[in-house]
């Protein structure tokens, strides 16, 4: 029980930090008296200062309320405050007011209790119950103040329930930091390093006090202790907010609703927080949402994410994350972003393992259909669509751009279409980047974030899927037609015979058997043809869209052969990582922790400007890997590549991009010529006057327009290399 210090009936003059005092007076005699007659009273007047400009002070607009320790009133003058339907005059009404700085402008009206705080200008703050900071508040960040133990600190155990990818919160994190420090674990100097950084970016003093920024409106409140409220933040019927900073500008304003719980957390720029949310140890993104009683606990949650109605336990979540349904739950995951959870999908749940220090890890793009559940550890290549149902074994699917259902049994082999996305919902797909770039609602944008399906880390991924393709090919028909391998007499002859059986076979019944995609029971794999020839395809529209960029950007009409040499002197990375939604070389990555280890960057600023660093460069650096794809489908040198190879490749790409567009229009026309979705409506009218019309399509008109564009450019970029 907190035992109770009797204070003498008058307080004494309090020594008040100078540059609080700056063109501040105390109150005059006459004024202390009229105070005193609206029923105001202090420990000790003397310690209250005001504005020293003459007209700044009105002590009429006090009323009703206590003053203790020492309070400073900037200008307060008639005025209105108006934020949407709330209008009230500026004052200090029925208030307790202690050790705070009320700034120009305020209304404090109703507020039962305001300790240690400093206020900025033009704030509402009205029907609060508690609004405090205390001396030791570190506002959401992951350190100690002095005289702190070790078990004061706060973590956010992403990845893992154990905590065995747990990370300091700091007020600038973004995904890429928590990805670096969640995934290098085995580097102990690197983890001691992310904690030294962060640490060395706060004061360990005891002297915190809560910030509100200018223009913010708070109101309908319970409980807002040790908090940091940036500008324009709009709080209204809040339940408890405690240890956080709440980041928040004109540009981008956050906004906190009903019933909302949160608990040492950060908030990014522009986020809404409604309806009973709850978040406990967090780090929320810029422009997220989070509402409708939904749980994000020990979670990272990227930029441009909306949450609702579900649960979220110990995730490290990339930007676009969608996951809009009461049922749907996921745990101890490090997913990717551009990713959408269904309803009902139980996603890294332990209630299936003996241990619950398992994880899943899914590539960008994950898709689990309506109430799938997994079971650790599994893991997904990038846009990855799993069928509704119990996949009751691990998973290692190493197929991009794939559809993955159950067996009818438990023990049955999971089935798998690789490039199933290019086969049959091509609209989808190539939708992707111009959905989420229109979504990307950030002024400032800190995390960069690579939304085309058709990028480096995906097509490094297509050329996994091919390698396993051709060699499961090989194992399997070596095993099944003595004929296969009557002039084979190498492993590499055996792997070319299964690439060209695959360039040359019209076996659509053809199926291979991965053992590696599920444990104990394997997967069967369909459609490999078809799916060999998608993926070598899509790697040549990568290749030669990435090299008409770079023609775009440098003024080139056409590729030559210096042109080409210069490209090839350019770095060449062929391994490349999703780092909190950018797409980086593996070797940045491992010189970023290298140069932290070594001191030669000291701040998450400097680690933050590596990554731009890294961006400035990767378009190029796309150039020179899509030179590399060429000369390994073709097996030679571009520069022995004939007249015969460019025409291929140009007919390849064309095909490819006339298909996105086909496909693309005909998946939409669907909506307006099939028989069952047309049947809801008993008119065309009234279809149209509910979806629109196909013409009405702004993502299909650009698409049109920009593969019109392509088409002319690809006829050309060649021209200066065929002889």
């Amino acid at each position: 029980m907190t035992g109770i210090t009797y204070l003498s009936k008058k307080q004494k003059k309090i020594e008040i930090p100078p540059e609080l005092l700056k063109n501040k007076r105390q109150l005059t005699s006459s004024e202390i008296e009229r105070l005193e007659q609206l029923r105001n009273s202090a420990e000790n007047w003397e310690n209250i200062y005001v504005s020293e400009t003459e007209g700044e002070f009105d002590p009429e607009l006090i009323r009703d309320s206590r003053f203790e320790g020492f309070v400073v009133i900037g200008r307060l003058c008639p005025a209105k405050l108006k934020y949407h339907d709330l209008e009230l005059g500026t004052g200090i009404i029925n208030s307790l007011v202690r050790n705070s700085v009320i700034g120009n402008d305020n209304v404090v009206q109703n507020v039962s209790y305001l300790e240690n705080y400093r206020l900025g200008e033009r704030i509402i703050l009205f029907n609060v119950q508690e609004l405090c900071c205390t001396a030791h508040s570190k506002f959401g960040n992951g350190i100690l103040k002095d005289g702190e133990d070790e078990e004061s600190r706060i973590w956010i155990g992403v990845g893992n329930e154990n905590n065995g990818r747990q990370v300091l919160p700091f007020e600038s994190m973004i995904p890429a930091d928590a990805y670096i420090w969640s995934r290098f674990r085995g580097d102990s100097e690197l983890m001691k390093r992310f904690i030294e950084i962060t640490e060395n970016s706060f004061s360990k003093e005891n002297n915190s006090f809560g910030i509100i920024g200018d223009d913010v409106v708070i109101k309908n409140t319970t409980l807002l202790k040790d908090a940091k409220i940036g500008s324009n933040t709009y709080i209204k019927g809040a339940f408890k907010l405690k240890n956080l900073t709440i980041l928040s500008s004109e540009e981008e304003p956050s906004q906190i609703g009903e019933g909302v719980e949160l608990v040492n957390g950060i908030v990014g720029y522009g986020s809404r927080i409604f309806y009973q949310a709850v978040g406990i140890r967090f780090v929320l993104g810029r422009n997220c949402q989070l509402k409708y009683g939904a749980r994000l606990i020990n979670s990272v949650l990227g930029d441009n994410s909306t949450v609702s109605c579900c649960e979220l336990l110990n995730n490290l979540i990339f930007p676009f994350h969608e996951q809009h349904h009461n049922s749907s739950f996921l745990i101890a995951t490090t997913v990717m972003g551009q990713s959408n959870i269904a309803a009902g999908a139980t996603v890294g749940s332990n209630h299936n393992s003996r241990s619950p220090d398992g994880e899943i890890i899914a590539g960008r793009g994950f898709w689990p259909g309506l109430c799938s559940d997994f079971k650790h550890n599994s893991r997904f290549a990038s846009f990855v669509l799993a069928v509704k149902g119990s996949y009751q074994h691990e998973l290692d699917i190493q197929y991009p751009f794939s559809l993955i259902s159950p067996g009818d049994n438990v023990n049955d082999p999971i089935h798998i279409i690789p490039a199933w996305w290019f086969m049959y919902n091509m609209f989808a797909i190539i939708r992707n980047k111009y959905k989420f770039s229109k979504r990307d609602k950030r002024v400032i944008k800190v995390q960069n974030i690579e939304t085309d399906p058709f990028s480096p880390d995906t097509m490094q991924e297509v050329e996994n899927a091919l390698h396993s393709i051709i060699s499961l090919t090989a194992s399997q028909l070596s095993q099944l037609d003595v004929s296969f391998t009557e002039n084979v007499s190498t492993p590499e002859e055996l792997y070319q015979a299964a690439k060209d059986y695959l360039h040359n076979s019209s076996n659509e019944k053809f199926t291979l058997f991965d053992v590696q995609a599920q444990k104990k029971v394997g997967a069967f794999i369909y459609k490999p043809l078809r799916a060999y020839r998608a993926y070598r395809q899509v790697l040549k529209y990568f290749a030669v869209r990435s090299l008409i960029e770079f023609c775009h950007r440098n003024n080139i009409s056409a590729l030559e052969e210096i042109i080409i040499s210069e490209i090839k002197l350019l770095p060449l990375y062929t391994e490349w990582q999703n780092v909190g939604g950018q797409v980086m070389p593996k070797e940045k990555v491992s010189e970023l922790c290298r140069l932290v280890k070594e001191q030669k960057i000291n701040d998450w600023t400097s680690i933050h400007a590596f990554y731009d660093n890294v961006q400035a460069d990767y378009e190029d650096n796309k150039a020179c890997y899509a030179i590399y794809i060429l000369e390994k489908l073709y097996s030679r040198g571009i520069e022995k590549f004939d007249a015969e190879i460019f025409e291929d490749i140009i007919k390849d790409v064309s095909a490819m991009a006339e298909k996105m567009l086909q496909f693309s229009i005909e998946s939409r026309e669907k909506d307006f010529t099939d028989y069952y979705r047309c049947m809801p409506y008993e008119s065309k009218e009234e279809m149209n006057a509910v979806l629109g019309t196909l013409d009405d399509s702004d993502f299909l008109k650009t698409l049109k327009k920009d593969t019109e564009k392509f088409t002319k450019d690809l006829k050309k970029l060649f021209r200066g290399l065929v002889v």
